[in-house]
């Protein structure tokens, strides 16, 4: 078994939980409303934006024994600065606050998310930040080929409220192919087990975040 096939069997659990709630469940089908289309976005925006300064944390935090992870982040970097200025842009198209939305603080869940993150990497370990961008980019391909579609077609949005999520789609399975490989060149065990450990933590933390957005389920059943 790679390491890529045993963090991905030693997650189930965790893929289970997230794929479980109802707020993924009814957004995969399309039946949620704008508001909780609007909710979703305010927190994708909240930990995107950390995103690319957990990358440039973790790769800080690295040896030249781990030069070929920093490489790999730097591409990562590339690739993800930005992405928070694409959410915003959805907001609006939806008839959102976007700007209420950036000065504004995240929820709860959404902030202990991003706290978890940085302390395991400023810590533990710093590889153990992929865990979350298994977690992270897998969703997103989810919610970006299946989602997006279904809740634009319900709730009659144009394509222009959907560019994160759309941009996603072929970009995060180009991603996940790279990270399939990557992984599969760790082969510290300390190192393995960081990132499952981080894996299992942000499937748990990431369920918490969408259980928190305003969700009415028997309204959503209704649209």
């Amino acid at each position: 078994m790679t390491f890529f096939e045993r963090l991905i069997t030693e997650t189930l659990e965790g893929q289970a939980t997230l794929a479980a709630v109802p707020q993924i469940q009814d957004g995969l089908a399309g039946k949620i409303s704008r508001e909780t289309y609007i909710a979703y976005l305010t927190e994708a925006y909240h930990h995107v934006c950390h995103t690319v300064p957990l990358m440039q944390s973790a790769k800080a935090g690295l040896d030249d024994a781990h030069a070929d992870f920093r490489d790999a982040l730097d591409e990562y970097i590339a690739e993800e600065t930005g992405h928070e200025a694409w959410i915003l842009n959805d907001i609006r198209h939806c008839g959102g606050d976007a700007e209420a939305v950036r000065r504004g603080p995240p929820r709860p869940a959404t902030q202990a998310m991003v706290d978890y993150a940085y302390d395991y990497i400023a810590r533990v370990n710093p590889m153990g930040f992929f865990g979350m961008v298994l977690v992270l980019e897998g969703t997103s391909v989810q919610l970006a080929t299946q989602g997006a579609s279904a809740v634009a077609k319900s709730l009659n949005l144009g394509p222009e409220c959907f560019s994160y999520l759309t941009s996603h789609g072929a970009l995060d399975q180009e991603h996940l192919v790279f990270f399939q490989r990557l992984m599969d060149r760790v082969d510290d065990p300390a190192d393995q087990a960081a990132i499952i450990e981080v894996a299992k933590g942000i499937f748990d933390r990431f369920a918490a975040v969408f259980r928190a957005i305003p969700h009415d389920r028997e309204l959503a059943h209704a649209v």
